[in-house]
């Protein structure tokens, strides 16, 4: 029995956590007695040295040194200001006024608010349920197909899942050991192609089943002139005016910036797309505001309504990120300024109050309180399973697989998609990826590609029947009993379990399609990030050469090692020369490393 035990202690191991979480005992104490447990058990079975844990505690006292993980609780804080504040009924009326008068206009106007409440709020939970009260009602009254309605809302609100500033990207960038920034860039091209994936269905369904989606009556546009026109065409003019000086600051972008930054590289794409966009909003704003002092009357009802309502969390999005993909902040410090903007806009708004302020720093305590324990249990987990070569277990699950990369990403995709069926992301990140990062490593898979991947699988596994967390969010909030419209006094039918879980079936094929699109074209991540870091040899023999102290002895070195070449005039022994004079300090650490192992 013994001798079995210590054969398999891996598999026996997780076997414990299973009985553990069956059991009903929280995840982060889950974790943390299972590894305790089996380490104690492994030092009985000499398994491991009697002084096991002693480490444990600078393990713990660096989770809570972790700056990266503060960014957490500034997003949260950021995303239930906004929430609380009123903010998504405000979007979603607005947004609904401008795209009504066409069919699906209020399913694109979903689509499109969901987008701005996942880059605000950051949660699907908060995304869901704001829309599930705010859009549903409206989207009954006016005769919506029910799985078209329940289906976009579920599925507009999971965009929290992959969008910037998303959570899911903040842990995942922390358990891979990766910058959060360049998850965000990676993470940016993705979201938007799904969002414009969604659009281009619910323009689809209006085209092909028009009588599903319909248009809103003349008596539901509230914001018309006076002499009865929608106000589109002053709407129109200030978006292609504004339009037309953000490309025009992507054209000079690299000029004005690089001196500023003292940056010799091309910019990125995001970067660009970024800035462009946050000097178009700015530039509505600034018009609005003008016209509405001035009193000149040049915009129309409808464009100061879609400026004053749309654009304040548009220019807040785009100056935490901006300054994030700028390297001006930090992903923390661009947290922190969020948090900031969202109680300034609260403010403006009127709406912020001593209890608004008590309720979301109370559920920003708990949210991160529950990260922290669930990194701790996960760390406790992870040490013994490391120490009894459990990541050697986990390769070996692995290396058999056919197909290389993709055969594994297959694989994993599938297993992250079940999981997420079931348990929370925070879970999977903490226990399930970093057994994944090691065997992604050897196998020579870009992590920021990986992580993109993991997060969108886990964004379509919450829209996923019976058990997608999305679906029950908004069965929570959607009618379950008949009731009469406020508005128009119509009987209107209750919305039923199955019409939700069938309204996810075509959004989880579009997220399915979206993700096996980023496995086989990696480029949709990486592109922006190859070219940020590539740099050729004499870029950098130049900037060494030109690094403060180094500035007498640098040419001396340079000098002899160019004079031997030149001297010896065979380039055969040229390489070991070469290896003898300047040895490789990252070969010489890894045969070190290699020694002591």
């Amino acid at each position: 029995m013994i001798e079995l035990l210590t054969q398999n202690f891996v598999p026996v191991m997780f076997a414990g956590l299973l009985i553990f979480l069956l059991a009903g005992f929280p995840v982060a104490f889950s974790l943390a007695a299972t590894g305790l447990f089996f380490g104690f058990i492994g030092m009985e079975l000499e398994l491991f040295p009697s002084n096991l844990f002693q480490a444990l505690p600078l393990r713990v006292f660096g989770i809570m040194q972790n700056d990266t993980l503060l960014a957490i609780p500034f997003f949260t804080l950021m995303g239930i200001v906004l929430e609380r504040s009123r903010m998504a009924e405000d979007l979603l009326e607005t947004v609904g006024q401008v795209f009504g008068p066409i069919r699906g206009g209020v399913g694109i106007a979903v689509v499109l608010v969901g987008a701005l409440l996942a880059a605000t709020t950051g949660v699907v939970a908060a995304s869901v349920i704001s829309m599930g009260l705010i859009a549903m009602p409206i989207m009954l009254r006016y005769g919506y197909n029910r799985t078209i309605a329940t289906g976009t809302i579920t599925a507009s609100g999971t965009l929290a899942q992959a969008l910037p500033p998303s959570l899911v990207l903040i842990v995942l960038a922390d358990q891979m050991g990766r910058s959060v920034g360049d998850m965000y860039a990676g993470a940016l091209v993705p979201g938007l192609m799904l969002v414009g994936l969604y659009l281009l269905f619910i323009m689809a369904v209006a085209l092909f089943k028009p009588s599903w989606v319909p248009a809103l009556p003349p008596e539901a546009r509230i914001y018309s002139q006076p002499d009865g026109s929608s106000g589109h065409r002053s709407l129109i003019a200030l978006l292609a005016f504004c339009a037309a000086v953000g490309y025009g600051w992507a054209q000079v972008h690299e000029s004005v910036m690089n001196p500023w930054l003292g940056r010799s590289l091309p910019a990125p794409g995001d970067e660009i797309f970024i800035l462009s966009m946050t000097i178009s909003a700015f530039l509505a704003l600034g018009l609005a505001l003008v016209n509405r002092l001035f009193k000149l009357g040049l915009l129309s009802r409808l464009t100061e309504r879609v400026t004053f309502v749309l654009i304040p969390p548009l220019v807040l999005i785009f100056l935490v990120l901006g300054t994030i993909f700028l390297g001006v902040a930090t992903p923390t410090e661009g947290g922190a300024m969020g948090a900031l903007g969202a109680l300034i806009m609260a403010a403006a708004r009127r709406t912020l109050s001593f209890k608004l302020l008590q309720q979301a720093l109370e559920n920003t305590t708990k949210l991160a309180i529950f990260v922290m324990f669930i990194l701790i249990g996960s760390t406790v987990f992870s040490f013994t399973f490391n120490a009894a070569d459990g990541h050697i277990w986990v390769e070996h699950l692995f290396d058999k697989l056919p197909g290389g990369q993709i055969g594994f990403l297959l694989v994993v995709n599938l297993l992250v998609f079940v999981l997420g069926m079931f348990i929370d992301f925070f879970e999977i990140a903490f226990i399930v990826v970093p057994l994944l990062v090691p065997v992604a490593e050897k196998l020579d898979i870009n992590l920021i590609w990986f992580g993109i991947i993991l997060a969108m699988n886990l964004q379509t596994s919450f829209l996923t029947p019976p058990f997608g967390f999305a679906l029950f969010y908004l069965r929570s909030v959607a009618a379950r009993n008949d009731y009469d419209d406020v508005v128009t006094g119509k009987r209107i039918k209750a919305v039923t379990t199955a019409q939700i879980y069938k309204g996810s079936i075509a959004f989880i094929i579009l997220q399915i399609i979206m993700v096996s699109v980023i496995v086989f074209n990696p480029t949709i991540v990486t592109g922006s990030l190859e070219e940020a870091v590539k740099v050729d040899d004499a870029t950098v023999n130049d900037m060494l050469r030109n690094m403060p102290g180094l500035e007498e002895e640098e040419p001396e070195g340079t000098e002899e090692s160019d004079a031997e070449p030149a001297a010896e005039g065979d380039p055969a022994p040229e390489p070991a020369a070469t290896e003898d004079a300047d040895p490789d300090p990252m070969k010489a650490m890894e045969e070190a490393l290699k020694k002591t192992e």
